[in-house]
């Protein structure tokens, strides 16, 4: 029986030991005779960066589970300390391997991808900016648990950000308007501190890069996030894709909604209802939600059943929001432990089933591709991650009766197109904000306010907030912890989801096919690019024109 994920531990690394570790492999690679030499190294080397790795997602995964945990938030914050003595140590030893002469024959037997990573790595690290880090991480935990720790008073109860989710949704259109409002009050009561907490990330972020060498912090990003065979310019070529062909499909969908709710004008607390009858939602509770998704995964098969028989076995999730556990849904992959961590925070909204089946997908990708040469090419850059998530959850489709009953199934189908549609003008929205702000990293509070309503007006112009006085003063983008804690992250979905939409096209000819197709880009991993990737695949690149016009289309036809 193999150890469950709730009575797992694992044994903080020690920096001292480490170290001598790292001397002893910068020897050993001095002294390299051969290729073979310099790989067994890696081996060896994989090893440790396991041991920290393991570690480090342990303590994250802890503390986000209970923000509250003295214990958690103590390991937290060591972690947040000596993470850059760590990366140093990886730095140095990644730069020694670029400029090895046997580099050619490492990269014939590892793929160039490994290389290419570290070149990232090399750009985007300094020991001079160690204490920048820890200031860095130090206020992503502050906005973490400020945010984890909210308690929304309504309707005679206290509930977290996530548990509000329960009431956006609702047929009343009052209960939709009273929720949103004491949501947007608890956001305007702590902007103040929002505001602090970002003013001072963007000044550090623009410090660490004028360090590294970069005239703003966006070059900077754009090597943090491994960006490879692209950059700003490529991206912006998509977001005027999105703003060209998308914007007008979501405004015509948004055109619709109030006809379909009975309202005369559609308002921000409208737009995430579809019908008279308020959403679907699923029809039990988190173990009734396991129940389903145990038969959904077994009907699908492709090697999903067994997994999940694994997930629920070794005790791999972490689904039911609660007090002081912080908000969103995330995937870990614990390579000592052998196996993906999901977390999640369900709520009795459509977006459980969602955000369970988006998590699932990073879970079976990085299982299946666990193997890799080296663990850095377990997982893909980010904006191919984000393909096998957002791509479960168009293929889970066929399933959906499981959760929401046969009849709703069909209007929950629909209710995700369009979400994922008008979604796409939202996700590029928030990365051209973040350029705007990287390119002025001197701006006030109050000008950033007024950088997100410009893009608001460009790519979400549908949206009326009313009385809403945290969005209405143009700091929505405050409740995106991605702006805080992973800048320039969010475009990745967007990319990934021009994927994923391809891949919903090609499953309603060819459901069987496609999902062979699925499993042999999970089984791929990190070891290609994103747009490697999006070749072996077959799909389009979000970087040509025309990228959306046969996914367009095709919605268009089904959404009628």
């Amino acid at each position: 029986m193999p150890t469950r994920f709730p009575d797992y531990s694992f044994p903080e690394p020690n920096l001292e030991l480490t170290e001598k570790q790292y001397a002893e492999f910068h020897r050993r690679l001095a002294a390299a005779e051969s290729a073979d030499d310099c790989l067994a190294l890696i081996a060896d080397w994989d090893g440790v960066l396991c041991e920290f790795k393991e570690w480090g997602n342990l303590t994250e995964i802890r503390f986000h589970q209970d923000t509250r945990n003295v214990e958690y938030k103590a390991a937290k914050d060591r972690l947040d300390g000596i993470s850059p003595k760590f990366t140093d140590l990886e730095t140095t030893l990644k730069k020694a391997f670029l400029d090895s002469p046997f580099r050619g024959e490492i990269e014939a037997a590892t793929g160039s991808q490994l290389f290419e990573k570290w070149q990232c790595h090399t750009r985007s690290f300094s020991s001079a900016i160690e204490e920048d880090l820890i200031r860095e991480s130090a206020l992503e935990s502050e906005y973490t648990s400020l945010t984890a720790g909210a308690k929304i008073s309504f309707q005679g109860g206290e509930f977290s950000i996530p548990e509000m989710n329960q009431f956006f949704d609702d047929a009343d259109r009052e209960i939709r308007k009273a929720s949103y409002l004491a949501h947007s009050n608890w956001f305007a009561d702590n902007a103040p501190e929002l505001d602090r907490i970002y003013n001072e990330q963007v000044k550090v972020r623009h410090a660490m890069a004028g360090k590294l060498g970069y005239e703003r912090f966006t070059e900077l990003g754009y090597q943090r996030m491994t960006r490879i065979g692209y950059g700003p310019e490529e991206v912006a070529t998509f977001r005027d894709e999105v703003r060209d062909q998308v914007v007008p499909l979501a405004m015509e969908l948004a055109a619709q909604q109030p006809k379909d709710i009975g309202v005369e004008e559609l308002m921000f607390w409208d737009t995430s209802v579809y019908s008279l009858a308020g959403n679907p939602a699923p029809r039990g509770d988190h173990d009734w939600m396991v129940d389903r998704a145990t038969e959904m995964f077994a009907e699908m098969g492709h090697g999903l059943d067994g997994f999940f028989e694994e997930m629920k076995a070794r005790g791999a999730m972490d689904l039911k929001s609660r007090e002081g556990k912080a908000g969103g849904g995330f995937c870990e992959y614990l390579p000592k432990f052998g196996f993906p961590f999901i977390f999640a925070n369900f709520n009795g909204t459509r977006g459980d089933v969602d955000v369970f089946t988006h998590e699932m997908g990073h879970a079976f990708q990085s299982y299946r591709s666990r193997n890799q040469v080296m663990s850095d090419l377990i997982w893909p850059t980010t904006e191919a991650c984000e393909i096998h998530s957002m791509a479960l959850e168009f293929l889970s489709w066929p399933q959906m009766d499981k959760f929401y009953g046969e009849d709703a199934a069909g209007e929950l189908r629909r209710i995700h197109l369009t979400n994922s549609l008008q979604f796409l003008p939202y996700g590029v929205a928030i990365d051209h904000f973040q350029h705007l702000v990287y390119e002025r990293p001197e701006a006030t509070p109050a000008e950033r306010n007024e950088m997100w309503q410009e893009v608001e007006a460009t790519y979400l112009p549908w949206h009326h907030y009313g009385d809403l006085p945290h969005q209405a003063s143009g700091r929505r983008w405050q409740q995106k912890q991605h702006v805080y804690n992973s800048p320039f992250y969010y475009i990745d979905y967007c990319l990934a989801l021009t994927g994923a939409l391809q891949y919903w096209s090609k499953s309603r000819t060819d459901f069987d096919g496609t999902m062979t197709a699925y499993e042999e880009l999970c089984e791929l991993g990190g070891s290609l690019d994103y747009t490697g990737l999006l070749k072996s695949a077959g799909l389009n690149s979000p970087f040509s024109k025309g990228c959306l016009d046969e996914v367009i289309a095709e919605a268009k036809r089904y959404l009628g």
